[in-house]
Order: C-alpha cells, then sequence, then structure tokens
C-alpha cells in the first residue's frame, strides 16, 4: 500500500500496543515503524531493474525481519526514553514488531504481494485491494487524526483508534467477498462464451474496489477484460492478446529472464521490436483501455500500454540488460476519464 496507508496503519497499532502508557508517542513510534519495511525502494535503486524489483517487499517484508529488527529499535528506543520509566525494551520491541509485521500483512492484499515467509521464494499476493485506495485510507486517517486530541487514559480515545483498526480489517474482509463475487462472474462469462481457459487473475482497478481488471491464460493467447459492479449484466466481454512466448528462445536460459518469468507468474507477453524483445506484466494490467471492447491484436506498437513492460537488449558484449519502460504519464488524466466512465457501468 502507499505509505500514507502504511503511516496511519503503524501509528494505529503503535497507539493499540502501548498509547495508554506513552500517548502520542505510540503513534509517532508505531508511524516509524510501520514506514521502514519501504525503505527497501531506496536500496533497490543501487541494483539494476531486476534485482530491484527483487528486493522490492522481500526480505524487508517478511515475519524473519520484523522479529530481528524489532528488539533492536526496542532496546535503542528503550534507551532514548529510559529516564521517563513510561515503558521497557519489552514494550517497546511489542510495539515495533507490529507496526513492522501488520504492513507487510496489508501489503499482500495488492497485487505485488509481499514475501512474507522469506527466505522461501513465494510472494503472498490476494489481489483484492489496490496499493492506493481513499475509501480505505481516509476513514482510517481520521479516526487516528482523532486520538491526538484526547488524553492517554482516555475511552474516548481507545475507541477511536479500535473503530479505525476494525473499519481496516472490514474494509479488507469485504474485498475478499467482492473478489469472491467478481471470480464466479469471470468463471461464468468463460463458460457462456465456451472458452476453455487454463487459470485467471482477478485484480481491482486504480483508486477503487468497484471496477475490476482479468486476465485469462489460454495455450497461446491471454485474454483481458474488465468487470464493474455497476454493469448491467453480470458478464465479461474480453479482448485478445497473444502470448508470444516462442520469442524467449534466445533469453529463457538467462537468469535474468527467468527471475522476470517467476515476478510475473507466468503472466506475461512479449513482441520484438528490431533487436529489442519487449515483455509486458500483464498482473498490472494497462495504463488506459478500460472499455470492454474485443481486439484481435493488441500490442505495444499500436500506442497499448502497460503500467510494467520491460525492454530486454544486449549489451557490447552479448549480456542482456532489461530495462522498465516509463509510463506515459501525460495520458493520466484521459487514463482517469476512461477509468470513471468504465467503473459507472454498462
Amino acid at each position: 500500500m502507499d505509505s500514507l496507508t502504511q503511516i496511519v496503519l503503524g501509528a494505529a497499532v503503535g497507539e493499540a500496543t502501548l498509547g495508554k502508557k506513552i500517548g502520542n508517542k505510540a503513534l509517532l513510534w508505531g508511524a516509524i515503524g510501520g514506514t521502514i519495511p519501504d525503505l527497501d525502494v531506496f536500496v533497490g535503486k543501487l541494483f539494476d531493474t531486476v534485482t530491484e524489483l527483487d528486493i522490492h517487499r522481500g526480505f524487508s517484508h517478511s515475519i524473519l525481519f520484523s522479529l530481528l529488527l524489532a528488539p533492536v529499535l526496542g532496546f535503542i528506543v528503550n534507551k532514548w526514553y529510559q529516564k521517563s520509566n513510561e515503558a521497557n525494551w519489552r514494550d517497546w520491541t511489542l510495539l515495533f514488531f507490529w507496526a513492522l509485521f501488520t504492513h507487510p500483512l496489508l501489503d499482500s492484499f495488492t497485487t505485488w504481494g509481499t514475501q512474507i515467509f522469506w527466505p522461501m521464494d513465494y510472494r503472498v499476493a490476494f489481489h483484492s485491494i489496490f496499493v492506493i485506495d481513499p475509501l480505505y485510507t481516509l476513514p482510517f486517517l481520521i479516526s487516528t487524526i482523532a486520538v491526538l486530541f484526547y488524553q492517554r487514559e482516555s475511552l474516548i480515545r481507545r475507541r477511536w483508534n479500535r473503530f479505525g483498526i476494525l473499519y481496516s480489517t472490514a474494509y479488507l474482509g469485504i474485498t475478499l467477498l467482492i473478489k469472491t463475487h467478481v471470480n464466479e462472474v469471470v468463471v461464468d462469462s468463460l463458460k457462456q462464451q465456451q472458452i476453455q481457459f487454463e487459470s485467471f487473475q482477478t485484480r481491482p482497478t486504480p483508486f477503487n474496489t468497484l471496477l475490476w481488471a482479468t486476465n485469462v491464460e489460454l495455450e497461446d493467447d491471454f485474454l483481458m477484460g474488465y468487470y464493474s459492479l455497476f454493469d448491467k449484466q453480470p458478464k465479461v466481454v474480453f479482448k485478445r492478446i497473444a502470448k508470444q512466448h516462442l520469442l524467449q528462445r534466445e533469453v529463457e536460459k538467462e537468469n535474468d529472464f527467468q527471475r522476470l518469468q517467476f515476478l510475473t507468474k507466468g503472466y506475461y507477453t512479449l513482441e520484438q521490436f528490431s533487436d529489442t524483445l519487449v515483455m509486458n506484466d500483464l498482473r498490472f494490467g494497462e495504463f488506459s483501455g478500460w472499455n470492454s471492447i474485443a481486439e484481435t491484436t493488441y500490442s505495444v506498437s499500436e500506442g497499448n500500454d502497460f503500467v510494467f513492460t520491460y525492454y530486454l537488449t544486449r549489451d557490447n558484449e552479448g549480456q542482456l540488460v532489461v530495462h522498465r519502460k516509463p509510463n506515459q504519464m501525460g495520458k493520466a488524466k484521459e487514463a482517469m476519464n476512461g477509468l470513471w466512465n468504465r467503473l459507472k457501468g454498462e
């Protein structure tokens, strides 16, 4: 999730853990603890594109990381406040553990997922909430801000904080229920259209849980489609994109390509432009193109823009080089208008 949401969650967890003892300092240190796992973004900038992708939401988002770092942070902060005697090392350790650990728990509901069980090479991803969701964050933020205006012993303070945590938990539960419904619509649509499929994924589109996208894997192609809870008919219209996985023959033994394959969970397509192999990660879908219009062709060369696209080339020494294609942010307004129009239903 976005940094603001993780700050709010960390602050609320800090308050729930230690607020009665130390007051607003619990929110402050909880917010700091809730931010720390995402510092892996800055570490990743020191490496190549594929290693950066590997690092993000890896070790820093694991149970092991929380278990190792919480006692260290607890020791440091306890030394800082040792004259106050409000909390001991154990208290601070618990605060930091829960602030650190709830961060990857929340991220597990997104599409990117987290390696909670690192060093196991597996990402937990429920694909039920977008990384920025105002309906999740804003009520949670308001309740956490309200906490600041009451004394640490106040019952109203605890109720405000409890409301925020319960609201956020219930919201995540509702996203899973909506996802279950969307999955049923996708399967029914495939059956109605007599499409034999191997697997499929569903995920919410940006900033909401009302309009959902799906990727469906066939033998040689992927289908992409959208379904809004406001659609008049529970049906998904699909558009087709060829896998073209035969293009990977020259790079399939390269370590960087294999790592990209793992990250995409097999949901990728390939295109060849001159000496550049283009890899589209379908898990995060399109930057635009929300309208469910059936297409027989679908490629970057025709103006389609995926959120994650990688250019694979070779340097002068023949080594594989991977670069991420920058998104066309100039189309953001147009994309959001299209998203809003599609969200309202067909």
